[in-house]
């Protein structure tokens, strides 16, 4: 939620403008990314205008507006910078549509131009991958989660949102094998049948956890300090975070993975193996090919094939 009290004056001049930003991040936007990523816009365009001594939205001028997104590119990715000014966009169509102000400063300012057909995300290759899965001591509770959790963003090329907000019902079995239900971005519900390797994983941690019966728990759940007893709490996506860069450097996996590398690895062997790009595409629950195709990075051994004939 965003706090009223911890913006400058040009959301907060006048009562009704206090009213409908506060509308907006509580009612408008529903996904917490998305909200923490707009929120983080609105605190560098209002710091921006405290600056300029600019006090009230009635001030704001679409010269302001490019001003502050020429400003940003020279700290910020260009992604990043459209991002928040489709992030000002909206909430001013929020404000015009409240009557706060009369027209959508942001409306006519062009935010810079971004093509992109490969993804950044950092992908393993699939021994990097199995290296990283094997060296887990699974002799423990946490390493059985930790097991368990790596194997569905592998294996289901889920998001680390949609795994750690899983319930242990979210695990259930149809037709005689095991399915996982996932709670996507845009409120989605996405199933799918498990790898028989993620099936073992996910068996033994439940198993091992006794959780079998807390349906409505968490799937994943936090460690008692150094006991490694579980608690009743999800895991939150920034210990997950640190859980696989710590697995990362046991294994002795050099790439700085992301809890999204392992969405972008999955895919890539899915299609390395002959899989299609369109069911790829249903896999990973993506509104577009061209997104999840991102995540192919198949070209990027052939790439390196092609530089090693460099034969100097």
């Amino acid at each position: 939620m965003l706090s009223t009290t911890s913006l400058p004056s040009v959301f907060t001049a006048r009562p009704e403008a206090k009213t409908r930003i506060r509308d907006f991040f509580s009612s408008h936007i529903r996904n917490p990314n998305t909200r923490r990523a707009y929120r983080e816009a609105v605190r560098q365009f209002s710091v921006f205008c405290a600056e300029h001594s600019i006090v009230d939205l009635a001030q704001v001028e679409p010269i302001h507006v490019a001003a502050f997104v020429e400003l940003q590119l020279k700290t910020q990715s260009k992604p990043t910078v459209k991002l928040r000014l489709a992030a000002l966009r909206m909430l001013f169509d929020w404000m015009v549509v409240g009557q706060v102000i009369p027209v959508n400063p942001a409306h006519a300012v062009r935010g810079p131009k971004h093509s992109q057909r490969r993804g950044k995300t950092p992908v393993l290759n699939v021994d990097e991958a199995r290296a990283l899965i094997d060296a887990i001591d699974i002799t423990s509770l946490p390493g059985l989660r930790d097991r368990a959790l790596i194997g569905l963003m592998v294996y289901t090329f889920a998001r680390v949102g949609a795994a750690v907000s899983m319930k242990v019902e979210d695990f259930f079995v149809q037709g005689r094998r095991g399915w996982v239900r996932l709670h996507e971005k845009g409120g989605k519900e996405h199933e799918m049948p498990t790898h028989h390797n993620l099936d073992h994983y996910l068996e033994e941690y439940i198993e091992a956890a006794g959780i079998a019966e807390d349906r409505k728990g968490p799937l994943f759940r936090t460690t008692r300090g150094r006991s490694g007893e579980l608690t009743g709490n999800s895991l939150l996506q920034s210990d997950v975070w640190r859980m696989i860069r710590r697995r990362a450097l046991l294994a002795g996996i050099k790439t700085e993975i992301s809890c999204h590398t392992f969405r972008a690895t999955g895919i890539t062997a899915y299609l390395k193996n002959g899989g299609k790009l369109e069911i790829a595409q249903q896999m990973a629950a993506h509104e577009s090919a061209r997104t999840t195709g991102l995540y192919d990075r198949r070209n990027d051994e052939i790439s390196l094939d092609e530089v090693e004939r460099i034969g100097i």
